[in-house]
């Protein structure tokens, strides 16, 4: 069991979501956070692979096991973990992972469109050549709402969303950010969101199930 742990973010509005996290389901253990929004900015503009030496410089010197929860990011992150010395998880790879176990018509709901290829492509990692059928959708207007910090307005988007997907397994919210969406949506379709089962996962040494 992990007893500390170094989650890196793009968004400070994560820090109370995982720390409240840790105080509800893992008391004792210890968080060390890292707010980075410009590597997300980067991202989308540029694409994941244009932050590499970034996330590397951020990371450099870190003890310990990582957690990242930018999903744009994640994959670039966790390919840096050879060369680090330290394990790398990407927060939503246990979120993946239960979404492959759930059901195979998964449907993938983001508020940035970057987030859509490196989700698909871990989706498709974590499926281990089983047959899914994975539809992404973008949430229009929704990361407005987000950057001008209407938090209430932003969730409802994403849960009313969710409520309109059909023909569908489970449903994936894509960033971390989307995690509150999940009890405001009334579908019978499972929700899935990556804050909890991804930090439980980093704290357990990174197993995903």
């Amino acid at each position: 069991m992990v007893t500390e742990l170094t989650l890196l973010h793009t968004s400070p509005a994560h820090v109370p979501v995982f720390d409240a996290l840790r105080d509800a389901r893992h008391a004792g253990a210890a968080l060390r956070h890292l707010v980075v929004p410009e590597l997300l900015d980067r991202a989308r503009e540029l694409g994941p692979e244009a932050v590499r030496a970034e996330v590397s410089g951020v990371l450099a010197g870190v003890r310990g096991p990582v957690l990242v929860t930018c999903s744009t990011v994640g994959a670039v992150a966790e390919s840096l973990a050879p060369a680090l010395g330290v394990p790398v998880l990407r927060v939503d790879r246990p979120m993946a992972a239960e979404a492959v176990r759930t059901g195979p018509r998964i449907v993938v709901l983001a508020t940035v469109e970057s987030t859509l290829a490196p989700t698909g492509e871990l989706i498709a990692e974590e499926a281990a050549g089983r047959a899914v059928s994975v539809r992404t959708q973008v949430v229009e207007g929704a990361w407005e709402r987000f950057e001008a910090g209407d938090t209430d307005g932003y969730l409802r988007a994403v849960a009313d969303a969710a409520d309109a997907v059909s023909d569908a397994d489970v449903i994936v919210l894509a960033q971390a950010s989307m995690a509150g969406a999940a009890a405001l949506a009334r579908t019978g379709v499972p929700v899935l969101s990556s804050p909890g089962p991804g930090l439980a996962a980093a704290l357990l040494g990174g197993r995903t199930g």
